[in-house]
C-alpha cells in the first residue's frame, strides 16, 4: 500500500515566463512559430520549456479547462502475437461501447516494453492527451501504479490483484487462482496425474497466479509430473513446447494452454508427433473463442464475457472522472466449457 502524495503539476506558460524573464505573450510567440520575438528569444524560451517538461496541449478542450474527453490504452506486448488474439479485441469492444455513451476516445499505442509503456504515460500527461487510462497485463513487480499515482492520473488496472490498493486506481480482477483449481479438478477427476500448463508471459500477475494456484493443487494431491511452461502467448511458441514436453520419456497426459492460439497450435503439434487428441493428450484453452469450435476436435475452454469484462473496465475508469472513489471490483470466474479435447486419461 502506498501513501497518498500530491499530484505533480503541469508546467504552464506562466512558469516559462517567469523562468525565462519574458511575457507570457511572448512565450506563446516563441513556442508556437509566430513572429513577435528575436530569434534569441525564441531559442532561451524553447530551451526553458525544454528543461520544464512542458508539452503542447493536443486537444481544444483542455485548453479550456474541460479535459481531453479522451483515455488511453497502452499494450506493452510483442506486436506480432496481437494479431490473432481474440481477447483483447472482445476488451477493447466492451471499452469503446462505454466510451462512445460517453463521447470520450480511445487512444491507443502499443509499446516495446513497460519502460516504454511509462514514458508514454508521461507524455500523454504533459501534452493533457488524456483525462485517465486502461491498464492492462500488471506485473508482479509493476511501476504504473505509483507512475500514476504520481501523475495524479486516474486509471483502471484490468487483471490487478484483489489487494492492491492505490489512491487514484480501481482494480477490476478475476478470479484466476479459482478458475486454475476448477480445471485441475477436472482433469484430475478423468485421471489425470501428469499435466503441463503452458502459460503466457513470465512476470505477469495473472500469469504467476495461475502458475502457483497449479503448483498448490498438485502438491495438495501428491501430484509430483505438474508443471508450467512460459511462452510469449504466440502459436509458434505454443507449437514448440507442445513438441518438447510431448517428446520427453513420460509425456503429459493433459496440457493447459493460456490462450486459444497456443491450443489450436498445439493440437496441430500433437498431432504431428502421432498424439490423438483426447485418447492420448486431453487439451484445454483457457480463453474460449470461435476459434476453439473451428478446429477438430473442438476445444474445451474456459469460458468468460470479455466484452462485458472491458465495458466494466471502461464503467470504472468513467466514475472515476466523474469523481468517484477508487475501489475493487470482481468480475464472474471464467467457467470451465467441457467440449471434444478432454477425456479420460490413457492407461500407461
Amino acid at each position: 500500500m502506498t501513501g497518498k502524495r500530491s499530484p505533480a503539476r503541469r508546467p504552464t506558460m506562466k512558469d516559462i515566463a517567469r523562468r525565462a524573464g519574458v511575457s507570457e505573450s511572448a512565450v506563446s510567440f516563441a513556442l508556437n512559430g509566430r513572429p513577435g520575438v528575436s530569434e534569441v528569444t525564441r531559442d532561451r524560451v524553447r530551451r526553458v520549456a525544454e528543461q520544464l517538461g512542458w508539452r503542447p496541449s493536443t486537444a481544444a478542450r483542455a485548453l479550456s479547462g474541460e479535459g481531453a474527453a479522451t483515455v488511453g490504452f497502452v499494450l506493452a506486448r510483442p506486436a506480432d502475437t496481437l494479431g490473432v488474439d481474440s481477447f483483447f479485441l472482445q476488451l477493447v469492444s466492451g471499452i469503446q461501447e462505454v466510451l462512445a455513451e460517453r463521447h470520450l476516445g480511445l487512444l491507443f499505442q502499443i509499446a516495446q516494453n513497460i519502460a516504454d509503456e511509462c514514458a508514454v504515460y508521461r507524455r500523454w500527461w504533459a501534452e493533457h492527451r488524456v483525462d485517465g487510462v486502461l491498464v492492462v497485463d500488471p506485473r508482479t513487480d509493476d511501476p504504473r501504479p505509483d507512475l500514476l499515482d504520481e501523475l495524479g492520473l486516474p486509471g483502471v488496472v484490468i487483471g490487478g490483484a484483489p489487494d492492491a490498493r492505490h489512491p487514484g486506481l480501481t482494480t477490476v480482477w478475476a478470479d484466476d487462482a479459482g478458475a486454475m483449481a476448477a480445471v485441475v479438478d477436472e482433469l484430475y477427476a478423468l485421471g489425470h496425474r501428469r499435466i503441463v500448463h503452458i502459460a503466457g508471459l513470465a512476470g505477469l500477475a495473472h500469469t504467476e497466479r495461475r502458475i502457483r494456484t497449479l503448483r498448490a493443487e498438485a502438491d495438495r494431491r501428491g501430484l509430483t509430473e505438474v508443471r508450467s511452461v512460459t511462452t510469449d502467448y504466440s502459436d509458434a511458441e505454443g507449437a514448440a513446447v507442445t513438441r518438447r514436453v510431448l517428446s520427453g520419456p513420460t509425456p503429459p497426459t493433459a496440457l493447459v494452454y493460456d490462450n486459444d492460439v497456443m491450443a489450436v497450435a498445439g493440437v496441430a503439434a500433437a498431432a504431428g508427433l502421432g498424439f490423438s487428441v483426447p485418447a492420448d493428450v486431453s487439451v484445454v484453452a483457457w480463453e474460449d473463442s470461435a476459434l476453439c469450435r473451428m478446429v477438430k476436435p473442438w476445444l474445451s475452454a474456459l469460458s468468460r464475457d470479455t466484452v462485458e469484462f472491458g465495458r466494466t473496465a471502461a464503467r470504472e475508469l468513467t466514475a472515476l472522472l466523474d469523481g468517484g472513489p477508487a475501489r475493487t471490483v470482481q468480475v464472474p470466474v471464467p467457467q470451465l466449457i467441457g467440449r471434444e479435447s478432454t477425456g479420460p486419461a490413457r492407461g500407461d
